[in-house]
């Protein structure tokens, strides 16, 4: 088994050198995507029993959405169920012989974190405008920018460290138990490697929602801003 922070190169595209791990991940994406065209293409008011059960993921999504963030889903569920989706199918390639997740290599999971700080920084600026992101900075006082810059690096930092961490060491166990039992034993632990990798989906998926809730409502004018305001436009000009 290779380690997680070796790299094969497969090809080249110009200089650019193109691993096992970024042709899977393109594969990956080239078949949820497919996928996704091939189910809804033929939506109907009587679903089947696929369109249901999708519509129950996305119902599941959009009340995870609702319940962490305390707002309506749609403006986020593109982003979330996405990255929850191709988190989950990512940890498990591990079935496909010969094939290891790209979450199980530190480069996949850094450029998914570095997906949820530039969506961290979109939902804020949408929603507030550039100067209530920046307001987020200062709560609860100016003396916090420092801390709460350092906070908004570190904690996408701890999202690369989680999911690179657990899938990496949950294909090793499986790797060194097939190497020494062979092929029946490890089923379990392939089993129980599933329910880690749809987990960990889970947690990446509703920790960036908390990043992002946290983010925008930090940096909505307070609400005595607001009152003021209010009170100052009902007494109009003297």
């Amino acid at each position: 088994m290779n380690s997680p922070l070796a790299t094969q190169t497969l090809f080249h595209i110009g200089p650019v050198p193109i691993t096992e791990q970024v042709a899977l991940t393109w594969v990956l994406m080239v078949v949820l995507s497919a996928c996704c065209w091939a189910v809804t293409r033929r939506m109907s008011l009587t679903p089947s029993r696929l369109q249901a059960f999708l519509e129950l993921v996305v119902e599941t999504v959009d009340g995870q959405i609702r319940e962490t963030m305390q707002a309506e889903p749609a403006p986020y569920r593109a982003f979330i169920g996405t990255l929850f989706v191709f988190i989950l199918f990512a940890n498990w390639t591990s079935l496909v012989p010969g094939a290891e997740p790209p979450t199980a290599h530190v480069e996949t999971d850094a450029a998914l974190a570095l997906l949820v700080f530039l969506a961290v920084i979109h939902f804020s600026v949408r929603a507030n405008g550039v100067s209530g992101y920046l307001r987020s900075f200062a709560s609860p006082s100016l003396l916090m920018v420092p801390l709460n810059f350092v906070e908004s690096i570190t904690r996408i930092f701890s999202l690369l460290v989680r999911l690179f961490g657990n899938v990496m060491s949950g294909v090793f166990v499986v790797g060194i138990v097939l190497s020494l039992a062979g092929f029946l034993v490890p089923i379990p632990l392939m089993a129980l490697d599933l329910l880690t990798g749809g987990v960990q989906a889970y947690i990446f998926a509703v920790l960036a929602t908390v990043f992002i809730a946290g983010t925008v409502s930090e940096g909505r004018p307070a609400a005595s801003d607001n009152a003021a305001s209010s009170n100052e436009t009902e007494r109009g000009p003297q």
